[in-house]
């Protein structure tokens, strides 16, 4: 193996690392905060009957429903259902 073949392996392996590294608590009390990572977070959520569902709205459309959700002080997630749930609700009102 050449000497930059060797180098350019640390490189990678120090990259890496560096990709999975914790973040640092200096960047504010967030950070401080448990942090699941993804197959934890996945496995959480099915537990809960949570589907991945992602969808392409318009800007104008999520700036409406973050400040609605900041405003009922609830998640966007929960938010999002409970306003897919109502209209689906109403509108099988109407039909029968």
């Amino acid at each position: 193996m050449k000497k930059t073949d060797l180098e350019k392996n640390k490189a990678l392996k120090l990259v890496e690392n560096m990709k999975k590294g914790s973040i640092p608590n200096r960047f504010g009390t967030e950070s401080s905060a448990v942090v699941v990572d993804r197959r934890e977070q996945r496995r959480l959520d099915q537990a809960q009957g949570l589907v991945s569902f992602p969808v392409k709205l318009k800007q104008t459309l999520i700036e409406d429903i973050r400040a609605r959700a900041a405003a009922q002080d609830i998640g966007i997630n929960e938010l999002v259902g409970t306003l897919l749930a109502n209209a689906l609700n109403a509108q099988a009102d109407q039909k029968a």
